[in-house]
């Protein structure tokens, strides 16, 4: 562990002195491809390397989504999940309270989410420091993710925390990178763009593949790509996540201060302990997970709008319907009538490939 740590900061402090220009992109690149590759060490360690997953954090998955509490220490997450689920997690005014991973459930909108209350990440957690990484490893598995702060520290906290999730592999508040990268037997490294591109030509093209042994690959842009995007692509671990960033104790800073936290993008403002705006935060994790409710409907009887199915937002078809509810309900199905914003005219007969709306009423039909 200690090695790769140490080829980590002197890969980063090379980085660091490196000046930035068409010159240098062709070293940048190889250095972070570099970095990349030992960053997936200390994710995936030999058994022998620095500590299991550690007591408290696997937990199981349960509900229709996750979502992440993740911060520096003592900023009010124990709290929060205290106001929002009522599940116990011990409060303190001093740093480091939560050592486990601590789950409660949300009932909200019809759907069960799960929250973990992530331990403190302090500034190297991607290093592999305290136990940052199991922290972000449990983060990963997650649907969304809320950095929680402080009001009255410094928001130079939200770019530390971003940066230690970004070291892992997470993505927030980002789409995959548009560009095609596929591997082949021969022909070497086959580079085209439909843009003009600033960040990336062949030569640093082709040194990131080197590092990854790849000689014979195509590559297509789709858009103005960097170097950081392609290495993305090549390690295809990545995760893209929603993320909101929660302001907390919001109580103890002016009015023009808010005002100026205002600005900052995906951005909710709270006070766990006043339990100020605590419903704009759980409307806002409702947006952001982007959940669809569907009402089933028996055959003559009404629909139960009390116990909605709920559906992912890129997984919504009648076929994953029918997969929530029993996995044997497809070799039975014959066809399904929807009524809501999906349908046609109300109700339209559909098949397994029909994609629902949220709050859609169906009624699967079986073969007989």
């Amino acid at each position: 562990m200690a090695t790769v740590m140490q080829k980590i900061k002197d890969i980063e402090d090379e980085m660091a002195k490196t000046q930035k220009n068409k010159a240098t992109a062709h070293h940048l690149g190889l250095l972070k491809a570099k970095l990349a590759k030992l960053r997936r060490e200390l994710l995936t360690p030999t058994s022998k390397g620095g500590g299991g997953a550690g007591e408290g954090f696997d937990v199981t998955k349960s509900g229709d989504a996750r979502v992440g509490l993740v911060g520096f220490p003592s900023v009010g997450k124990s709290t929060l999940l205290n106001k929002l689920t009522g599940t116990f997690s011990e409060v303190a005014s001093y740093e480091f309270t939560t050592l486990t991973c601590i789950p409660g459930v949300i009932t909200y909108r019809g759907a069960k989410i799960q929250l973990l209350d992530l331990p403190g990440i302090i500034e190297g957690a991607k290093d592999g420091k305290g136990r940052g990484r199991q922290v972000i490893s449990t983060a990963r598995t997650c649907n969304c993710i809320l950095i929680v702060l402080d009001a009255i520290k410094p928001i130079t906290h939200k770019r530390l925390i971003e940066k230690e999730l970004e070291g892992f592999g997470i993505r927030l508040n980002k789409e995959p990178p548009n560009l095609t990268f596929r591997k082949k037997d021969k022909g070497g490294i086959n580079f085209t763009s439909t843009v003009t591109n600033t960040h990336l030509d062949l030569d640093t093209v082709k040194a990131i593949c080197s590092e990854y042994r790849m000689h014979n690959a195509d590559i297509t842009l789709r858009y103005d790509a960097t170097a950081d995007d392609l290495i993305d692509v090549i390690e295809g671990s990545r995760i893209y996540m929603p993320c909101i960033y929660v302001i907390n104790k919001i109580d103890q800073i002016t009015l023009e201060e808010l005002e100026i936290l205002d600005k900052l993008p995906h951005y909710c403002p709270i006070s766990a302990h006043l339990e100020w705006n605590l419903d704009g935060l759980l409307e806002k994790i409702w947006e952001y997970l982007n959940l669809t409710r569907i009402y089933t409907k028996p055959k003559g009887l009404n629909p139960d709008y009390e116990d909605p199915v709920i559906l992912s937002s890129k997984r919504r078809t009648v076929e994953d319907f029918c997969i929530r509810i029993h996995k044997d309900m497809l070799k039975q199905f014959k066809y399904a009538l929807v009524w809501g914003s999906s349908a046609k005219h109300k109700p339209q007969r559909v098949g397994k490939d029909h994609e629902l709306e949220d709050e859609d009423v169906v009624q699967i039909i079986k073969k007989v």
